[in-house]
């Protein structure tokens, strides 16, 4: 079972309903395709607050929708950290004309996905961590985000 602790630094996510049911149904549907026990703490930002974390961890001068930071073993039963921006979010969730609920729900599969170790570095890679996120989002009735219309 996946524990959330949940900080909430945007207010403007408020206007997703259920917001701490609806992160824990995303971890539920990952935890699914990929069994995990443990802890993660999930920070709904800004655009501002991923540029500086983007930029201090990763060295990139530039925003993201969502960064994972995994926990090192001896650190468990926390998993990581998983942050995500809500304009780049909005942004990205309106260009593909889905719901920011759908979207949300994408990329904390994909977060906990990156604290388990997947990554998409590599087509092969990438290809596997896609595969488990389309089941984890069918498994909520989300379609798959890949597919191009």
């Amino acid at each position: 079972m996946i524990e959330l602790e949940l900080l909430i630094e945007d207010a403007g996510w408020e206007i997703l309903p259920g917001l701490e049911a609806l992160c824990q149904r995303a971890f539920a549907a990952g935890a699914g395709v990929e069994q995990a026990e443990g802890l993660v703490s999930l920070l709904l930002s800004d655009d501002e607050e991923l540029l500086h974390l983007n930029a201090r961890f990763r060295d990139k001068d530039k925003t993201t929708d969502v960064l994972s930071f995994p926990a090192h073993e001896m650190d468990r039963p926390l998993l990581g950290d998983i942050a995500v921006a809500l304009g780049v979010a909005s942004r990205d969730a309106a260009a593909r004309n889905i719901s920011l609920e759908d979207h949300l729900t994408h990329l904390l599969i994909h977060g906990y996905l990156h604290l388990l170790g997947h990554d998409h570095e590599v087509p092969e890679e990438a290809a596997e961590m896609e595969a488990l996120e389309i089941k984890a989002l069918a498994s909520l009735g989300i379609s798959n985000p890949y597919e191009i219309d």
